[in-house]
């Protein structure tokens, strides 16, 4: 059972500006009935450029429809540019709360809010699956999708970004790739790995071991794997998968792009890891 806000309780079972706005504007949609939820938001501009008018469809679940509601409501009197400024950082906070499996609910409001706001200055709709490659197929999501919704956010980890967009709440193949795509953002706001001092043979294995414990094998214990450092050989490390790894088709995506991944961001940029 969800923990949810009076605002958010109240705008669910109040929900404000409900319906579509006759001759709109802008026109935005997100999500699908494929997934479980879809939004549709249409706006009018009154004569001094402000949003006079902002209505809502969806399909979805309470915080879908508080979520959805609450935004229509921050819309109206907001000039486009003010309008598109909004994040679903912002819905939440005007909502008091969502639970964090929920939060992929006010990212729909934004996204609608996004291609409304391209339909208004286009004319166009807006096909977010030509912006980048699929990577979840069961959701769509898309690899810039997650990247931006990741950095937005400052999610670190493929649970809060399931959370945040679902992408990965299927059939969980694409996991190593929102694993993948998270560890670069997070490289990024960590030292560059020239900056690091050079390491003893005895301090570089011990890092790998740490590193191992500490970032590698939580993700793969959670689907029934794990890995074994089998030897150290300067900067060639050799893994073993273990468990659930030794038959997962994509071993050999999870060997690059999260352990090897991994230990170059935490212990040096010139380590190769291969598999016996």
């Amino acid at each position: 059972m969800w923990e949810y806000t009076d605002k958010v309780t109240d705008h669910f079972r109040n929900p404000r500006n409900v319906g579509a706005v006759e001759h709109p504007d802008g026109d935005g949609l997100a999500g699908s009935l494929a997934c479980g939820d879809a939004l549709r938001l249409t706006f009018r501009l009154d004569a001094e450029g402000r949003i006079a008018e902002a209505k809502f469809q969806t399909f979805g679940c309470a915080s879908a429809i508080a979520s959805s509601s609450a935004l229509t409501e921050m819309l109206i009197g907001k000039t486009i540019e003010e309008a598109e400024r909004i994040t679903n950082a912002d819905i939440i906070a005007y909502l008091g709360e969502l639970p964090k499996q929920k939060v992929h609910c006010s990212v729909m409001g934004r996204e609608a809010l996004e291609a409304a706001i391209y339909n208004y200055r286009t004319g166009k709709t807006l096909d977010r699956k030509l912006d980048g490659e699929v990577v979840c197929h069961c959701f769509g999501a898309t690899d810039k999708e997650i990247e931006r919704i990741a950095r937005e956010q400052k999610l670190v980890s493929a649970e809060a970004v399931t959370h945040a967009c679902k992408a990965g709440g299927g059939c969980g193949q694409c996991i190593p790739e929102i694993e993948a795509i998270i560890g670069r953002i997070l490289a990024e706001a960590r030292p560059a790995a020239e900056t690091k001092p050079r390491l003893t043979q005895l301090q570089k294995i011990r890092m790998i071991e740490e590193t191992i414990d500490r970032e590698v094998r939580p993700i793969l214990r959670r689907d029934g794997g794990d890995l074994e450092l089998h030897d150290v050989d300067g900067d060639h490390v050799v893994v073993k998968f273990v468990g659930a790894c030794t038959s997962c088709p994509v071993s050999s995506v999870t060997l690059k792009d999260v352990v090897e991944t991994q230990l170059r961001e935490a212990v040096s940029a010139d380590l190769v890891v291969e598999a016996v």
